[in-house]
């Protein structure tokens, strides 16, 4: 999805998001992920992938999973600059995406089979419009492969799965994101009001 719709959305005179004119996009010898914790209308997940010299992202409703049986829902939405993958703050009331951002987890990337992040990166592009990403992630939380695939049939085109390859990092463990989250985090104080408001 193009960049162009996060620039649409958003008025930067009253969001301190990072705009496209911010962006970084230079040649580097990794490529970077990042997780973002989002308390919005609904506290979900914002998995983002750089590629080209933006960030491919998703809304993940229910997280990231490091069990392999678990096929985590993941709706694609538009590219967002670079960085916005340092973004974290509070979007005011009124803006696209209101409400609180952390960052969850973040790190580096690479191609599952591809180790040059030049090649790499090309060959991610191909895949991301065949509708199969296979990656191997290493981040604080996130690491080893993981694989995102587009749904296919009736589902809305930007649906696609999360999921985790079975490797030495993965669990056949319960997993949820929030049970690896700092109870004190700017997220979980701002759920915690929100609860209780409602």
């Amino acid at each position: 999805m193009s960049i162009v719709q996060y620039i649409k959305k958003r008025n930067f005179n009253d969001t301190p998001e990072p705009s496209e004119r911010s962006s970084k996009a230079v040649a580097k010898k990794v490529l970077t992920f990042v997780i973002q914790r989002h308390q919005a209308s609904h506290l979900h997940y914002d998995f983002r992938l750089e590629m080209e010299g933006v960030l491919k992202s998703w809304a993940v409703p229910k997280g990231p999973s490091l069990n392999p049986n678990d096929k985590r829902l993941a709706m694609m939405v538009e590219d967002h600059p670079y960085d916005y993958g340092s973004f974290e703050g509070e979007i005011p009331k009124g803006n696209y995406g209101a409400g609180v951002v952390e960052i969850w987890d973040k790190g580096t990337y690479e191609h599952i089979s591809i180790k040059d992040p030049v090649e790499g990166n090309k060959q991610l592009l191909k895949d991301l419009k065949s509708g199969s990403v296979k990656i191997v992630m290493k981040g604080k939380k996130l690491k080893g492969e993981f694989a995102l695939v587009k749904m296919k049939g009736d589902k809305p085109s930007n649906s696609w799965l999360l999921i985790k390859h079975n490797d030495q990092y993965a669990t056949q463990d319960t997993y949820n994101s929030e049970d690896h989250t700092p109870a004190n985090s700017p997220v979980t104080k701002a759920n915690a009001s929100k609860k209780k408001v409602q």
